[in-house]
């Protein structure tokens, strides 16, 4: 695993994109500060820029650089969640703005999968998280689900848990409105 984040870390801080495995399904991922790798990304997912990505942090305690105010029931989604939880939140702030939804929100994960959580530490910025998938096409479960056409436009393809046969789901979405307003966009 050590050099598979080695060689992940290296492509990401030169603006690539990589193919690995997250606590949820395989994903597309940058770094989430640079936009002409989020470009890269939609491009590769042959998705509208107008549909916004996610993005996987590894610490709570970093999120007040990436979100203006973190309405107090935030901190309590996290700690209690047990699965994995996607949290919507108003006022994104210092990341690529093409990542940004049109109202301002982003969606941010906190991963505690082993890979994700290490390479996070080592690159010091949240990672963008989508579907190994072109849009509209079914989430891959499995690594030996993705297409061809996906792994021949990364710039890195992530050896590590590629034979894991581990059932895994999408992650839960949760929307944050204004006064603590909880909107369930995905169960």
């Amino acid at each position: 695993m050590h050099d598979a984040i080695k060689k992940a870390l290296e492509v990401l801080k030169g603006g690539g994109v990589i193919l690995y495995p997250t606590d949820t399904i395989w994903g597309i991922g940058c770094d989430a500060t640079n936009v002409e790798a989020v470009k890269r990304i939609y491009g590769i997912k042959k998705r509208e820029d107008s549909k916004s990505m996610l993005v996987l942090m590894e610490n709570p305690a970093l999120l007040d650089r990436y979100v203006d105010e973190v309405p107090e029931v935030a901190w309590d989604l996290v700690e209690i969640a047990t699965t994995p939880l996607t949290v919507i939140y108003p006022g994104a702030k210092n990341l690529a703005k093409n990542l940004i939804a049109e109202d301002g929100s982003i969606g941010i994960r906190f991963t505690k999968e082993e890979f994700t959580s290490k390479l996070l530490q080592r690159l010091r910025r949240p990672l963008v998280s989508t579907s190994a998938n072109i849009s509209g096409e079914k989430s891959p479960a499995f690594f030996d689900e993705i297409s061809e056409d996906i792994k021949n436009a990364v710039d890195y393809i992530v050896e590590y848990r590629q034979d894991d046969r581990t059932p895994a789901t999408p992650s839960s979405i949760i929307k944050l409105g204004p006064g603590g307003q909880i909107d369930i966009i995905r169960k």
